[in-house]
């Protein structure tokens, strides 16, 4: 019916059934659409439609419809429905995306939602919130299918097909004992290709690649990309099995880390988007930023303290700029490469060693380069053989002290247990521009004589 249709197209259709009051014809129509498009539908209607659009919507369609909701628009959603709705709508939602909402609550709104709920799902997501934010039991669903090692294939199947929609991933089957203890893993594969009276012991996998409650979810997200997972089984430290992290969330960490390294990197602290105000975004940037001006008053000391040699050789000033900017530039490249590697690889003193030589290799390699350029350039120009060669030395040594610094520093950090990404482009780019400074002056300051 909608399959040539626009996504304006479609909404101005749903439109078209609501103000005829034909809930038939909606739910045909919703039942092409993915959550995120009703989401993105409803999100795009006019007030005044929306609370026929949500009365029109059957109880596990406003679960989806919740779940792909920014944080305020399910807060509103929360208001539209009322306590007793919004509890049966909560029951169906997956815990781990539930306890993120829950989270922006009032502890009297948190509670009354919580009494309104069915039991078992009340205390599977309370104890979700029990762990600390940001690590594998935040972000994990109760919601999995498991077996004994004594079933055969015939039984997992059955059992299968039976708990389907409760499960938030079908992909895999977790083996457990009698004290729930995970013992082994199949997969839906397996359980295709093996004989219906095979017992699952003897087509399970005993290596099981799992995850404590506590572990980081940036550790998490990495072990399901180096195993190329579409859930990871979570334990606690007696090797019980108390949930999974499902792909869709390892993908929400990725994003939500990628966007964190993002926002240190830039020196902005704390997330600023589109949808930012000015004095917020304002006050999110300034800190750094003001710190960063005091440190480069020094920059400018270093210059007032060689303004004998730029009085004398005025051309100096001219490449001063370049100077400082390609090292800057060539510190955040370092600093780019750096981070993403903590992020994906482990780190040993091999691995370090290796990094810091390449990197040497690299910024001696750019720095002959653009120094020959420069110095070209400079002779060309003042046809000052000796100002040729000060930039071109100058430029040469800034730029391996810029890449070793874009190296070494967020190397330290990560050594002290401090989030590399602290080391943010603009902070490289500062220090880099009071090493270049002084070593272009002290460079030229060495040869004034014969500059002149």
């Amino acid at each position: 019916m909608i399959k040539d249709m626009t996504q304006d197209e479609i909404s101005l259709y749903i439109i078209k059934t609501l103000k005829e009051n034909k809930p038939e014809e909606f739910q045909t129509i919703l039942e092409e659409l993915q959550p995120y498009d009703i989401a993105k539908i409803y999100e795009g209607l006019p007030e005044k439609h929306k609370g026929r659009f949500l009365l029109f919507l059957h109880t596990d369609a406003l679960a989806d419809l919740m779940e792909e909701l920014d944080k305020e628009e399910q807060l509103d959603l929360l208001n539209i429905l009322g306590i007793e709705k919004s509890s049966e709508v909560l029951d169906l939602m997956d815990n781990d995306d539930l306890a993120l909402l829950l989270n922006e609550l009032s502890p009297e709104k948190k509670d009354s939602l919580l009494s309104g709920m069915k039991k078992e799902e009340s205390s599977a997501v309370q104890g979700i919130m029990n762990y600390q934010p940001e690590t594998a039991g935040r972000i994990m669903t109760n919601r999995f299918v498991w077996i004994r090692d004594y079933f055969t294939v015939r039984e997992a199947v059955d059992k299968f097909k039976i708990f389907a929609e409760f499960a938030e991933s079908i992909n895999y089957l977790y083996v457990i004992d009698e004290a729930r203890k995970l013992v082994g893993v199949v997969s839906y594969r397996d359980l295709l290709l093996a004989e219906p009276e095979e017992k699952i012991h003897e087509i399970m996998y005993e290596r099981v690649i799992s995850v404590s409650v506590d572990t980081d979810q940036e550790v998490v997200a990495r072990t399901a990309e180096r195993y190329d997972f579409l859930a990871i089984p979570v334990v606690d430290e007696n090797n019980i099995l108390v949930g999974i992290v499902t792909v869709d969330d390892i993908i929400d960490v990725v994003i939500q880390e990628a966007n964190e390294d993002i926002e240190k990197l830039s020196a902005s602290g704390k997330a600023i988007d589109f949808e930012t105000k000015t004095f917020v975004a304002a006050a999110r940037r300034l800190p750094w930023l003001i710190l960063l001006l005091f440190i480069g008053v020094i920059s400018g000391r270093i210059i007032s303290s060689f303004e004998e040699t730029l009085e004398r050789v005025v051309a100096l000033a001219f490449f001063m700029p370049m100077i400082a900017g390609m090292t800057g530039n060539t510190g955040t490249q370092s600093l780019a490469v750096v981070v993403r590697g903590l992020i994906t690889q482990d780190i040993d003193k091999k691995v370090v060693t290796r990094l810091i030589a390449r990197e040497l290799g690299v910024g001696i390699t750019i720095g002959i380069t653009c120094a020959i350029i420069i110095a070209i350039i400079a002779y060309i120009w003042q046809g000052n053989l000796i100002l040729g060669a000060v930039v071109g030395s100058s430029l040469f040594f800034t730029l391996i002290i810029g890449t070793l610094a874009g190296t070494i520093i967020p190397l330290i950090l990560y050594r002290l247990k401090i989030d590399p990404a602290v080391a943010s482009g603009p902070l490289i780019t500062t220090l880099n521009d009071i090493f270049s400074l002084l070593t272009y002056f002290g460079i030229a300051t060495m040869f004034l004589r014969h500059l002149m």
